[in-house]
Formats: C-alpha cells, sequence, structure tokens
C-alpha cells in the first residue's frame, strides 16, 4: 500500500515559522503526500510553493475550539480559498451539540458548506470531547450537511484519534461521507490500522516517521 497519498502532512502549531511550511511543502512534494494542512494565514505561502505539484492545500476553519461566529467561519474558508486552499477542515461547534441544539449545528455547518461550493468539506467533531452517542449525532448531522468528510480531532484537545471513534463514524457515516483520522497517529503500523478500521485519509505531523516506517517495514 503507497499509505503516502493518504496523508495530509500536517503543521498547525501556534508558532509556526515561514522556514518550517516551506520544508513542509518540500517534504510533501518529495514523499508524493495527498496535501499539507496549515493555518489559512500560510496558504499563500503554501500556494506558491506547491503550484506546480499535485500536493493538495488544507486549511483549518475555527480552529481548534469551534466556538466562533457562523459568519467568521464562512468568510475564513471564502477567503482561504480565494488564496488557494482546495480542501477546507472547519470545527464543529461542540458546545452547541453538546447542548442539543441540532439545527444550530447543523446550520454552522451547512452555511460554511454553502459558501465554500465545490470544495471539499472536512468537519472536525472532537471525539474526545465527546460519547459514543455525541459522536454518532454529529456524524448523522454532518451527513444531512453533505459533507464530503467527517474529522475525528484537532490535534489540541486532550487526546486524539482512537480506532473505536473510527469504527462507530464507518457504521454512521457507511460510504454517504469519508473519514480522517487525526491526532496522535506517528508511525506506519498505527496508519495502517486506522486506514484498515475504515478512514480515507490521515492527518499527521509525523508524515515523514510514516513513509520512512513503511520503506523499513516493507523492505524485510
Amino acid at each position: 500500500m503507497d499509505i503516502n497519498s493518504y496523508i495530509d502532512h500536517t503543521l498547525l502549531r501556534a508558532g509556526t515559522t515561514e522556514r518550517e511550511i516551506i520544508d513542509l511543502c518540500n517534504e510533501a512534494k518529495q514523499h508524493g503526500f495527498y496535501a499539507v494542512c496549515v493555518n489559512s494565514c500560510y496558504v499563500p505561502l503554501a500556494k506558491q510553493l506547491l503550484d506546480n505539484s499535485s500536493v493538495k492545500i488544507c486549511t483549518v476553519v475555527g480552529f481548534p475550539f469551534g466556538a466562533m461566529a457562523t459568519e467568521a467561519k464562512a468568510f475564513e474558508a471564502k477567503n482561504a480559498i480565494k488564496y488557494g486552499a482546495d480542501e477546507i477542515d472547519m470545527v464543529i461547534n461542540i458546545g452547541l451539540l453538546k447542548s442539543k441544539n441540532y439545527f444550530g449545528v447543523l446550520k454552522d455547518i451547512s452555511d460554511v458548506k454553502i459558501a465554500i461550493g465545490k470544495t471539499p468539506l472536512k468537519v472536525i467533531i472532537e471525539i474526545s470531547e465527546l460519547s459514543k452517542n455525541e459522536i454518532i449525532k454529529a456524524c448523522e448531522i454532518c451527513l444531512d450537511a453533505k459533507v464530503d468528510f467527517v474529522k475525528t480531532s484537532t490535534g489540541f484537545s486532550k487526546s486524539g484519534a482512537t480506532l473505536t471513534a473510527v469504527k462507530i463514524m464507518k457504521k454512521t457515516l457507511r460510504s454517504k461521507a469519508k473519514i480522517k483520522a487525526s491526532g496522535g497517529i506517528r508511525d506506519y503500523e498505527t496508519a495502517l490500522k486506522y486506514i484498515d478500521a475504515g478512514a480515507d485519509r490521515i492527518g499527521t505531523s509525523s508524515g515523514i516517521a510514516i513513509a520512512n516506517n513503511q520503506m523499513a517495514t516493507t523492505s524485510y
């Protein structure tokens, strides 16, 4: 398996420098990763660096808490696309979900989806904050909003992806939306387990380690 084509090579730390973004993009091209995932201020730089490559540019919206106004999320998403983003990863409004304001959650997602048109939308549901029933409900709302992917985690909460959550998501989403597993996936064997469980994309800041581990594993 060419696991590199599953990887969103990710760098979202607050202190990320321009030099680190340049390195990230060069690594993505070198290893054939599917995309880089960067904060929206770095979308223009990533666009400049990746313009003549097959590597996509993914950016985050409403990150990492998801609690900002829907209008702000929609503007941030549209603005990122204007400057070169190919995919949007938005954070769900966790507080509204826990308040059982399901219409509010749906509107938050749908308004962003409408704003970005055909650009792929991934919705981060932050599984570490949710019960099993809340994960199921979040996935059902995402289906109603016709999103392209449901993503497990921001990587900035108390924990990241779990195989249990991915299996719950897969059972709920079936083939109507894809799954991005992110947070704490740092080696080839772990990434492979998530793909086997139903993940269609892996978000990780350990893309190089996964790629190198794959080569070491398959060389025997």
